[in-house]
């Protein structure tokens, strides 16, 4: 299947969703005071959440044991496994999410089709980070974002000055939920 070489540094991003401040013992990522591993790399603990103005969570502080790189630590508990990317080498790109175009499988019924269309079948996200490997990514091409998805490289916005990706396969699938189902 491959391999590639993933630039490691002091600085890395994580998706939002893998930490929390305070999480039940089933949540398997990042916490306040507690160590995950990051793939392919070392286990972290977080020592520190740093908030803005608003109370957003903008930076963590985080330490790292430099003994499990492809090892685990001894009689200690790692939550979970996240992805990173690292923060000097990353890339920047845009990241389209298309989802159901309707809110319902049965569009229309009982009145006006257009009354079902999702207002979120389409969501861009321009400033996210990508791996640097990504920037030989194809046209056509199909890459797993860990956890989000299959994409594809957009064949008319993509350029070698701007990565875009299209979601093709979402790895979460939320249809019906809406709906009681």
């Amino acid at each position: 299947m491959g391999s590639r070489e993933l630039p490691f540094c002091a600085e890395v991003y994580i998706d939002r969703a893998d930490f929390r401040e305070q999480a039940n013992k089933k949540y398997k990522r990042m916490v306040l005071g507690g160590e995950v591993r990051l793939r392919n790399a070392y286990v972290i603990r977080c020592d520190d959440a740093i908030k803005d103005e608003d109370g957003s969570i903008v930076e963590l502080r985080c330490s790292y044991d430099p003994e499990t790189l492809g090892r685990n630590p001894e009689g200690r508990k790692v939550r979970g496994v996240i992805h990173w990317v690292s923060a000097r080498h990353g890339l920047k790109a845009e990241v389209r999410l298309y989802d159901r175009l309707f809110k319902s499988p049965s569009p229309g019924r009982g009145g006006d089709f257009l009354d079902d269309l999702n207002p979120d079948s389409l969501r861009i996200l321009r400033d996210c980070v990508v791996e640097p490997s990504l920037a030989e990514a194809a046209v056509g091409g199909r890459y797993q974002f860990e956890r989000e998805g299959y994409f594809c490289v957009d064949d008319v916005e993509a350029g070698p000055d701007q990565l875009v990706f299209n979601r093709i396969v979402s790895l979460r699938d939320s249809w019906g939920k809406s709906d009681g189902r």
